[in-house]
């Protein structure tokens, strides 16, 4: 599906949805517990639902609980109590969801069933070989097509130590959501010579101190220890807004100058996504927080005066770098954003596709091996019936959204329907 977007200016106040990485979090855990769990005003999306799915086939039953307008308010999940009962389907499609695909690798390692995963064809070309090179250190049997779906995973998990670079935090997190769940006796012991992403290790943690689960870990997340026999428990909690989707809806406000209030964001939450309002603020917005009383905290971001450039680190954030590029197109002189080699390694390769379809925008750019420059001028000129490619990348479509807002032509999108990947409505909201 291609979109048009025509540039207006940008206002109002935005609900922003729940949190994808919570989300999927909570829900394989809920699966793993056993007993009734319930998550509260999940992110209902298409990689949601390739997690319910996942889930589900899993053993899990997951009830869907609607208000009276068909918008989900809840998930009521009776877990498999770490899989003792048999896993109800040998094959699971992942859809687009690399987080789904790759903690739901780790936890299929508890069983001693063979389970294939599989996903589209942009998920068939995401490398889980590191993972898969740990879980055969900790005497998982697996097979793939050279890192990629399909792959195929057999327990029993036996414990040891192993070495993990983690490109992605998910990899990571996979583990430490499964190897509590090892037998009794078992260790499992992680080396980590690389690790991006660190704010998504601590969210992870953060489940495994609420559910009292012991693990022992270097300050600098370089090493962790984690014994076998504990078991997730079942729960009930909400899911807090998503501070990446909050980016492209702030970015608006940004290019266009605003005001944009959002709602929902807690600015106490682990997502290390939340960078992207200082970001705002060295470029030139003006960002506020509020809280009043015992209501919700509320931020918003609007502009005055000019956009300007500078240098940002994304490597704890690499999934701003779509939104981020798309202000920086509107800046005075050059915004470079460094130490993100791992953006070339999601849906698609973030920094070369951004570069390309800036250059269509009249936006000159740079590429770096770990980064990516945007050569500003203050303004985009894109030719009349400029088409933008969204390669299949739900954050490539809202970048270009959120830029077509401030061109001086409407820019038509391809590939458009992805934004229901995170953000379901987006475009809907745009106009």
């Amino acid at each position: 599906m291609n979109t048009i977007i025509t540039p207006h200016k940008f206002t109002g106040t935005v609900k922003i949805p729940a949190s994808k990485s919570h989300t999927i979090r909570q829900l394989l855990i809920a699966s793993l517990a056993d007993g009734e769990s319930e998550i509260k005003e999940p992110l209902d999306s298409l990689d949601t639902r390739s997690c319910i799915d996942a889930c589900r086939a899993f053993g899990a039953k997951i009830n869907e609980v609607y208000d009276d307008n068909r918008k989900l308010i809840s998930l009521k999940i009776f877990g498999n109590n770490n899989f003792k009962m048999p896993v109800v389907s040998n094959g699971i499609d992942v859809g687009n969801s690399g987080t789904t695909l790759y903690l739901a690798l780790a936890v299929a390692a508890l069983q001693s069933q063979p389970i294939e995963f599989t996903g589209d064809e942009s998920i068939q070309k995401r490398s889980a070989a590191p993972l898969l090179d740990a879980l055969a250190g900790l005497g998982v049997q697996v097979q793939s097509n050279n890192g990629c779906a399909p792959i195929t995973i057999k327990g029993t998990w036996k414990g040891g130590k192993v070495s993990l670079p983690c490109p992605t935090s998910q990899y990571l997190s996979a583990l430490l959501i499964a190897a509590p769940l090892a037998p009794a006796g078992t260790l499992t012991e992680i080396d980590v010579p690389l690790l991006n992403e660190k704010p998504y290790i601590d969210m992870t943690l953060s489940y495994l101190k609420s559910h009292g689960i012991a693990y022992e870990a270097s300050p600098d997340y370089s090493y962790f220890k984690i014994p076998g026999g504990a078991s997730w428990k079942s729960f009930s909690s909400f899911v807090p807004a998503d501070f990446s989707s909050a980016a492209f809806p702030a970015a608006a406000a940004a290019i266009t100058g605003g005001p944009v209030t959002l709602l929902g964001l807690d600015p106490n939450d682990t997502q290390g996504d939340k960078y992207f309002f200082e970001i705002l603020k060295e470029m030139g917005c003006d960002v506020k927080w509020q809280k009043e009383n015992n209501s919700e905290h509320t931020v918003i971001v609007s502009r005055n005066g000019a956009l300007r450039g500078g240098t940002f680190d994304l490597n704890k954030t690499p999934d701003l770098l779509p939104a981020a590029a798309a202000v920086a197109a509107f800046a005075q002189g050059d915004t470079s954003f460094i130490n993100v080699a791992h953006a070339r390694i999601k849906e698609t390769d973030r920094i070369a596709v951004m570069s390309k379809e800036l250059l269509k925008l009249g936006v000159s750019c740079t590429e770096l091996p770990d980064g990516l420059i945007i050569h500003g001028k203050g303004i985009i000129s894109a030719p009349e019936k400029t088409v933008i490619e969204g390669h299949g990348d739900h954050r490539i479509v809202m970048a270009f959204a959120v830029a077509a807002l401030g061109a001086n032509f409407p820019i038509e999108i391809t590939t458009a329907e992805c934004a229901d990947v995170t953000y379901p409505g987006f475009l809907d909201l745009l106009a």
